[in-house]
């Protein structure tokens, strides 16, 4: 019984290494291919995500912005529509200091 317990645990030994190996071969593969892309995305000046997001959000703020002086520009022209006209008092002024 004692050779087959030693089998057993020399089995089990093998198998957490490879599980060990092939883990660490998976995390060196990701890394690898991050990189790749990481320079592929870089020459082709692309965005990653993050990126995108936040500009995305900045022009969705500046529309906003856009359509609130738009509105106050709408409403201070019909404010000055509504009033009635003035006479230019300037040139009464220029000719009265004469």
């Amino acid at each position: 019984m004692q050779s087959q317990n030693k089998f057993f645990e020399d089995l089990s030994r093998l198998m957490n290494n490879a599980a060990y190996v092939a883990n660490e071969a998976k995390n060196e593969a990701e890394t690898a291919f991050d990189s790749w892309m990481d320079r592929f995305l870089a020459q082709r000046n692309l965005v990653n995500r993050e990126e995108f997001e936040a500009v995305l959000a900045m022009v969705q703020k500046a529309h906003e912005e856009n359509k609130e002086l738009r509105a106050r520009i709408e409403a201070l022209e019909t404010a000055a529509a509504s009033k009635p006209k003035r006479r230019s008092t300037g040139a009464k002024k220029a000719s009265a200091a004469s």
